[in-house]
């Protein structure tokens, strides 16, 4: 009598995001920094909002901040005074495709540079906390780096020029979260969080 033969067990295909990790910046990229700096800058400047134009650039020259110790003072009046990193708006999507990332099996990295002036870094990392937790975003790690590629991660989310361009030269996948800072950088870009997730999948199946 002929033996019957099994059928093969279809096992179901890996996620193709499943063990990655994604380094995902913060300001300009989760939290709306250009938004809610507009609001304490005009303020700040003892200016009309409307005043303010949208359409800025790193450094926020176009609002009259013209030197590094301009920056510097508006920066530290922001976090301090007027808690920035706390009350920043969360850029729609991030929380609902982040979410969507984690759930496939993703490891989130946070990695921000938000400690580059000194003396108030225990403010800067409890507003930080605060707002993860506060609206939601996972994350397996948060790191606080200037040179985010000693992180390690597999794809990187930014939208600052200079970084995408040093990740980029060590061949690492970094998606631009576009923004009018970043109007000249190469694609890979994304307007949206919903196109981060489809390149996100895109760039893994490769």
């Amino acid at each position: 009598m002929a033996k019957k033969r099994k059928r093969p067990v279809k096992r179901p295909k890996k996620n193709p995001v499943e063990g990655k990790i994604l380094a995902v910046d913060l300001d300009g990229v989760c939290a709306d920094f250009y938004g809610r700096m507009r609001e304490i800058a005009a303020e700040w400047l003892e200016r009309p909002i409307g005043e303010l134009t949208t359409n800025v650039t790193y450094g926020l020259p176009e609002w009259g901040i013209n030197a590094e110790q301009d920056y510097s003072s508006l920066h530290r009046y922001a976090v301090t005074q007027k808690a920035l990193f706390e009350t920043i708006p969360m850029i729609p999507g991030a929380r609902r495709y982040l979410r969507q990332l984690s759930d496939e099996g993703i490891r989130i990295r946070i990695v921000t540079h938000r400690l580059f002036i000194n003396f108030f870094h225990n403010l800067a990392v409890s507003q930080t906390i605060d707002w993860l937790d506060r609206h939601g975003i996972p994350y397996w790690d948060l790191c606080f780096m200037k040179e985010k590629a000693q992180v390690g991660a597999d794809i990187y989310v930014e939208d600052s020029p200079g970084n995408i361009k040093k990740l980029r030269q060590k061949k690492i996948p970094t998606i631009c979260f576009a923004n009018s800072t970043n109007v000249s950088v190469a694609k890979p870009r994304a307007g949206s969080w919903k196109e981060v997730y489809e390149l996100v999948h895109e760039m893994c199946r490769k």
